[in-house]
């Protein structure tokens, strides 16, 4: 173990949520032992505002329902106490503990995994804080600050790997991802967003793996995916997921479009969409996922609106065909990630109303204008101008943004 008390400089109470050093402080005087941990003290060390604050203690969940009336226990695959506070929830564990221990809390012992595949289902086991440093996944998240002698215990190696600029797993990595094949995406995602490599024998087995992910709840999926692409870093990301296979597996409907020299319409509008919405981010802007999913899968939706309209001509209108098109690219796409009914739903009107844009003038336009996603689809309409750049849509997107402002 590292145990550093020179971090107390770069690290001011100030910069901890209030709420958070209650917490501390409370199970401290209490007489248990209470750290920050994760990417809350990562981001401490690196200069930059946490979102939250984690913390982690020896005490059980039981013991913290007893301190906390405030306290709420949540999780199956590991219990985890929310301490509720009017402007935040702060989220408290108990030191997690190596499930080849016998000797661990019985309550809330009920260690199980697939035996097929490796992967955790439930790993209710407590510890050590030495037991929780090896249990989390990434080096430089496994880094404990204590409030009583403001200072920084590193067990795993995290503060070498920080001031490297390195993603590392902790332990065997294909042992790791097996646990919980969603640590490929994270370990993804934060090389981008901290602008790090990928250690090479944490970046080795992501290829070959990535087919684990079909193990993980389609619900779950579709939540990473907005961690993946709606926190600012979305192309980074989404470059780095292509690297290593995991974007071909998350949306194989997009992966058919891919070629060579990444110039399909598809390819172009992720790339334009993500950048945009990087953009937005940056600018503290709102980004909407529904946007988001309906620019995506737009070309996929187009291709097979027009296979139908060509295999069915003389008895589908082409809005019907467009219709049973929706219904194909939505369900294909929620196989894999399981998008909320209440967003396909506007994806739809979304997706509809580009049939009816091509109506500048008169009764219909005013009508469409007054459709609450009206302003959406518009937006849709000028980022598909943007990727083809074909006169026809540019002039579309032009006399539309003037029809808006009479």
């Amino acid at each position: 173990m590292i145990m550093t008390s020179r971090i107390r400089k770069m690290i001011s109470r100030k910069n901890i949520s209030k709420n958070a050093l209650k917490v501390l402080y409370r199970l401290n005087k209490a007489g248990y032992e209470a750290y920050l941990v994760g990417g809350g003290v990562r981001d401490l060390l690196l200069g930059q505002k946490p979102k939250d604050f984690d913390v982690t203690t020896n005490a059980t969940p039981e013991q913290m329902i007893r301190l906390f009336r405030n306290c709420r226990l949540v999780g199956r695959r590991f219990i985890l106490a929310h301490i509720i506070f009017s402007s935040e929830i702060i989220e408290v564990a108990t030191f997690r503990g190596d499930h080849l221990e016998e000797d661990h809390n019985k309550k809330y012992s009920n260690f199980q995994f697939n035996k097929k595949n490796g992967m955790l289902l439930s790993d209710n086991i407590f510890g050590s804080i030495e037991d929780d440093a090896y249990r989390r996944d990434i080096t430089i998240n496994s880094l404990y600050y204590s409030m009583t002698d403001l200072s920084v215990r590193d067990y795993v190696g995290g503060l070498r790997d920080l001031k490297q600029g390195v993603i590392r797993l902790i332990g065997d990595p294909e042992t790791r991802y097996r646990e919980d094949p969603v640590r490929m995406l994270r370990v993804t995602r934060f090389a981008a967003k901290l602008n790090m490599s990928i250690a090479p024998e944490t970046a080795e087995p992501i290829p070959r793996l990535a087919l684990l992910l079909h193990n993980i709840p389609s619900s779950r999926l579709f939540e990473e995916s907005l961690k993946l692409f709606q926190t600012g870093y979305g192309y980074i990301t989404y470059c780095k997921l292509c690297k290593y296979q995991l974007f071909q597996l998350l949306f194989p409907t997009l992966a058919r479009d891919f070629t060579k020299t990444g110039n399909s319409t598809t390819e172009r509008m992720l790339v334009q969409l993500l950048k945009n919405t990087d953009d937005r981010i940056q600018n503290q802007m709102r980004v909407n996922p529904v946007f988001l999913f309906a620019a995506m899968f737009w070309y996929p939706q187009l291709k097979t609106a027009e296979i139908i309209s060509q295999n069915n001509s003389s008895s589908l209108t082409y809005y019907d065909s467009f219709s049973i098109a929706i219904n194909n690219t939505l369900g294909e796409a929620c196989q894999v990630l399981a998008i909320p009914r209440k967003i396909t739903s506007l994806i739809r009107d979304i997706w509809k109303l580009q049939l009816y844009m091509s109506r500048i003038y008169g009764k219909p336009a005013k009508k469409l204008m007054l459709h609450p996603k009206f302003g959406v689809a518009y937006n849709l309409l000028t980022l598909r101008a943007t990727v083809e750049k074909t006169p026809e849509l540019i002039e579309l997107s032009k006399n539309w943004n003037k029809r808006q402002l009479l």
